[in-house]
């Protein structure tokens, strides 16, 4: 099977759990006899055509300049190319059986191949931008997008959803019926503990924390809606407790200077590392070294971060909203608090560095369900049986033929 997926980030540009997402899933995808093209703006570096040790055929399209009109008409405009650099593709190795889209940033070049071509398109959608504004959609950008997101869902063949609580979201804001929706979760990779010993672990730990400091550890983009105002918010209540306690904060984003204020303005900015981007392999040694890895979100469509920090063996406290609560288990894999809570957040914190025995013991069983029910194998299995039902389907339409 032969399957276009068109998606606004592919390595090295990666912005989100949408760009690792596809970084994951294509490779797994390839391995299970799926002939994967991706086709991609050209935004941070990377070959212009590639395939990868795993088989993904990559092509990444020079983008834009920027339009005036906007960042909307920006991915309109990429998209223009995204589209004629596929109908060159399909010159080159032949017709295409389906058509995946990834978020409303590829909706106009899949909708306009699926027509031009006469294949059914699937989506997955992976946030919604009515859920990242609380509910409620105003007017400009945020009201464009949201038509975008209901039109690719109105013109999905199937509708991929990372979480059943997205599923509902999906159903609730563009009336998509839930029998057009596949819930196929995000995987992760157990990786092994990228320390050769426990001193390596305690040198590396240093840079961030003494012995005796016990480490808080975020790693996302630093946007309102990760809640990061809400740990803030908490830290004293923490430090109350335990007052040589670390923070750090690892990302970039739009919110970090109002992050960094608010930090001083209540007297913590000595103990909260702000360390900006960090890499993988420095991202994984810290979930390796830290007591407590949280992720306060307002709005998590999935929460592939918190499923991370479990697949390394550290104690995860994440807010009670969205998918997190599918990924994370109340005292069984991990603590959930209320979201948007300073006090609950402060309690999750403390009852997890006060308690070493049964957050190990949390930590332990959070391990067994990140490898054994995330893992990317199944999670591409899972996407291929979708696509192998969409084929199927296709097949008995007069829809194409």
């Amino acid at each position: 099977m032969r399957v276009l997926i068109l998606s606004w980030e592919y390595p090295p540009h990666i912005v989100g759990g949408l760009g690792k997402h596809i970084m994951d899933l294509a490779p797994e995808l390839a391995r299970q006899g799926i002939e994967a093209h991706v086709v991609t703006p050209l935004l941070r570096g990377g070959a212009k055509r590639e395939t990868t040790k795993d088989g993904v055929r990559v092509y990444r399209i020079e983008p834009p300049h920027m339009d005036a009109y906007g960042f909307v008409s920006y991915v309109q405009h990429a998209n223009g190319l995204m589209e004629y650099a596929a109908r060159a593709l399909r010159a080159e190795v032949g017709p295409f059986d389906l058509i995946h889209a990834h978020d409303w940033l590829a909706a106009h070049a899949g909708v306009s191949i699926k027509h031009a071509w006469r294949r059914p398109l699937i989506s997955t959608i992976h946030a919604t931008e009515r859920g990242r504004q609380g509910g409620y959609i105003g007017g400009g950008h945020a009201e464009q997008v949201n038509h975008i997101e209901w039109w690719l869902t109105y013109e999905s063949w199937r509708v991929i959803a990372c979480s059943h609580f997205m599923a509902q979201q999906i159903n609730s804001y563009f009336s998509t019926p839930l029998d057009k929706v596949d819930v196929v979760a995000n995987g992760v990779y157990a990786y092994p503990d990228p320390f050769a010993s426990e001193e390596d672990r305690l040198t590396f730990r240093r840079r961030y924390a003494q012995d005796d400091e016990p480490l808080v550890f975020y790693v996302g983009r630093l946007v309102y809606e990760k809640g990061l105002h809400v740990l803030l918010d908490c830290w004293p209540q923490v430090q109350a407790v335990f007052p040589r306690a670390q923070l750090v904060i690892a990302g970039t984003g739009s919110y970090l200077d109002t992050l960094k204020h608010r930090a001083w303005a209540l007297g913590i900015g000595s103990s909260v590392n702000f360390a900006g981007f960090v890499s993988d392999d420095e991202r994984d040694k810290l979930y390796h070294c830290a007591d407590v890895a949280t992720f306060p979100s307002l709005y998590e469509p999935f929460g592939i971060v918190a499923l991370e920090a479990m697949a390394a063996g550290c104690p995860v406290v994440v807010a009670e909203t969205g998918g997190l609560t599918e990924v994370v288990k109340l005292h069984e894999t991990g603590l959930t608090v209320h979201s948007n809570d300073p006090a609950s957040l402060a309690w999750g914190i403390l009852h997890t560095l006060q308690h070493p025995e049964w957050s190990r013991s949390r930590a332990a069983n959070a391990l067994v369900v990140a490898r054994d029910a995330f893992n990317w194998r199944q999670i591409a299995t899972e996407t291929a049986a979708v696509y192998h039902r969409t084929a199927e389907e296709w097949t008995r339409n007069r829809w194409g033929k």
